[in-house]
C-alpha cells in the first residue's frame, strides 16, 4: 500500500526555490506556515549522513518574517516575549519564546533587530502575524506590521562556511553565531545570519525578493560541486539528536516556556509589559511539574511519531501515565531510537527507566538529557 500524497493547491504556497527543489528530486514535503517545506530527497537516513559530513542547501522560505517597524516597534516586540530585549543590539539575533495571556507558547521564533525601530520575527509554524496585527490595531500604537517578501535559504553542514565564502566573500567567516550582516549578491544586499535548524553549523540567507531565489540557489550549487553540495532540508534524526524542538510537535499553546526547557530565555521579572507575565511569574517561582526530556527507546527502529505515544512509569507499584513522546527516530550514529517527550517531574531524572507505548509495541526506555549528541 502506497503512502497518501499531498494535494498541492494555491492555498499551499510554493517558494522562490520550488522549481530548483523539484529538479533536485525532492521526495517528500510537509506544510509549514501554509507553504511547502521539503523534507526528504534521497532518504531520511541518507540525507542525515550527508548533512553531517558535507553541505546542503535548504529551502526554508516557510520561515516567514513578521516585520514590525515604527516608533512603538520595540515596545510591541517586548510585549510578545518574556525575554528581556534591552540587550538586543542591531545585527543580533535572539531566540525568543512568544506566549499568550496564559503563558502558553504561541511560537518560538528568531528575532532579528534591523534598526532601532525595525525588527524581523522569523517564525515557526503558527499564524503569529495575525496575533501581532491584532495587538497593534487594538493598542492604536504607531507601528506597521507586515509580511515582507523575504524568503530564507539555509546553507547547513560542516562545509557550509567554505561554500558561503566562495559565493559571498571571505568576510562571511567573521560573522559570529546568532549575528547577521548585509552581503552583496549581484547588486542586491541580503542579510545573512550564522544560524539554522541543525547542529552542524551554517547560515541563513534572507533572500529579499522572489526573483532572486533561483539565481542564489544556482550560484551556491555551482560553487559547491567539489564540496559535494546537494539539496536538503531539516532532518528529523539530526534535529532530535541535537535537542532541537519543533513547535506544533514537541510544544504547543498548552505548554509554558518553562515546561519546554526554555526558562533560560525568560527574564520574567525584568521583561516589563510582556503579555502572560503574571502567569509566568507563578511558574518561575514554583517551577514546572512536567518538562521536555530526551528518551532512548530500546529495540529496532520505531515508526514516525505522528500522534503522541504514552509514557508510563511506576508509582506505588502501579504503572501510571507520566508523559507523552512527541518526536522519535532511529539514530544510525547512536545506534538507538532517540526521542523527545514531556515527562512528569517524578520521572524526569536522567537514567530513569520508563516504558513507551509505540505503534510497534510497548518498549522499555530511559530518560536522557538533551541534546543527545
Amino acid at each position: 500500500m502506497s503512502a497518501p500524497s499531498l494535494s498541492i493547491t494555491r492555498r499551499i504556497r510554493s517558494t522562490p526555490f520550488s522549481r530548483r527543489v523539484e529538479a533536485a528530486g525532492v521526495k517528500a514535503y510537509t506544510v509549514y506556515n501554509h507553504m511547502l517545506l521539503p523534507t526528504v530527497f534521497e532518504s531520511v537516513e541518507a540525507d542525515y549522513h550527508h548533512l553531517k559530513r558535507h553541505v546542503q542547501v535548504w529551502d526554508v522560505a516557510c520561515e516567514r518574517q513578521v516585520e514590525i517597524r515604527g516608533r512603538d516597534a520595540t515596545r510591541l516586540v517586548q510585549m510578545l516575549t518574556p525575554r528581556d530585549l534591552r540587550k538586543l543590539s542591531i545585527g543580533q539575533c535572539f531566540y525568543v519564546p512568544m506566549v499568550d495571556e496564559t503563558g502558553g507558547m504561541l511560537n518560538d521564533p528568531v528575532l532579528l533587530k534591523l534598526s532601532e525601530d525595525r525588527y524581523w520575527i522569523s517564525i515557526a509554524d503558527s499564524d503569529l502575524l495575525y496575533w501581532v496585527k491584532g495587538l497593534a490595531y487594538g493598542l492604536h500604537w504607531e507601528v506597521d506590521v507586515i509580511e515582507p517578501d523575504v524568503s530564507p535559504l539555509a546553507v547547513q553542514g560542516p562545509k557550509a562556511e567554505d561554500l558561503m565564502a566562495r559565493v559571498f566573500g571571505e568576510a562571511i567567516r567573521n560573522v559570529k553565531f546568532f549575528r547577521f550582516e548585509p552581503f552583496e549578491f549581484d547588486g542586491h544586499w541580503f542579510n545573512i545570519a550564522r544560524s539554522g535548524y541543525s547542529k552542524q553549523g551554517g547560515f541563513e540567507i534572507y533572500v529579499d525578493g522572489t526573483k532572486l531565489g533561483e539565481p542564489v540557489w544556482d550560484r551556491l550549487m555551482e560553487a559547491g560541486q567539489d564540496l559535494e553540495v546537494r539539496a536538503g532540508g531539516p532532518n528529523m534524526i539530526e534535529r532530535i539528536e541535537g535537542g532541537l524542538l519543533s513547535y506544533g510537535s514537541d510544544m504547543t499553546r498548552a505548554n509554558t516556556p518553562h515546561e519546554c526547557g526554555l526558562g533560560r530565555f525568560c527574564d520574567t521579572f525584568t521583561a516589563i509589559g510582556c503579555i502572560g507575565r503574571d502567569a509566568l511569574l507563578r511558574v518561575a517561582a514554583e517551577g514546572p511539574v512536567r518538562q521536555i526530556r530526551g528518551l532512548t527507546i530500546d529495540g529496532d527502529g520505531v515508526p514516525p511519531c505522528t500522534t503522541p505515544w504514552p509514557i508510563y512509569g511506576e508509582e506505588d507499584g502501579e504503572d501510571e501515565l507520566i508523559g507523552m513522546v512527541t518526536s522519535a527516530a532511529w539514530s544510525p550514529d547512536l545506534a538507538t531510537n532517540v526521542s523527545v517527550g514531556i515527562v512528569r517531574m517524578t520521572h524526569w531524572k536522567p537514567g530513569t527507566s520508563v516504558t513507551v507505548e509505540t505503534p510497534a509495541g510497548v518498549r522499555t526506555a530511559k530518560v536522557r538529557t538533551l541534546p543527545f549528541a
